[in-house]
């Protein structure tokens, strides 16, 4: 479990990392904003990023994950495993579904979602699920 734990911290830190200097307007790793924009929000004709308070949320929230990690067991931890699982594998499934196609087929957002993140999400929510277990 130990192995598991530092995965998924290190992967959520990286992931907090990344949506921070998105919120503080450095757009990596492609220096534009609308081909960041294109690759990782994908919505239908985007050209700017969200603004640095909705990417400073996912830090927060990405970071409160990977705390909730190495909270004592307890039931509280537990709830907070299962349910943030359940957002990331809810998200990874989302990715297949044709209505969330539809709302977000700006390439390369698309077909980087099919490959990257939504398999990536769905690790981080069986992983969170089996910390929980």
């Amino acid at each position: 479990m130990t192995i598991l734990t530092g995965s998924l911290t290190s992967v959520l830190s990286i992931l907090a990392g990344l949506h921070l200097v998105w919120a503080i307007g450095w757009w990596f790793p492609f220096g534009d904003e609308g081909r960041l924009a294109r690759a990782v929000v994908g919505a239908r004709g985007i050209e700017r990023m969200p603004g640095a308070i909705a990417c400073s949320l996912v830090v927060v929230a990405l970071l409160g994950v990977a705390s909730v990690i190495w909270w004592p067991d307890t039931i509280l931890r537990t709830a907070a495993l299962w349910a943030s699982g359940a957002v990331f594998l809810l998200r990874g499934v989302a990715a297949y579904v044709a209505a969330f196609r539809r709302l977000v087929p700006e390439e390369p957002f698309a077909t980087l979602d099919r490959r990257c993140y939504a398999p990536l999400c769905l690790v981080l929510g069986a992983g969170l699920w089996l910390l929980a277990a």
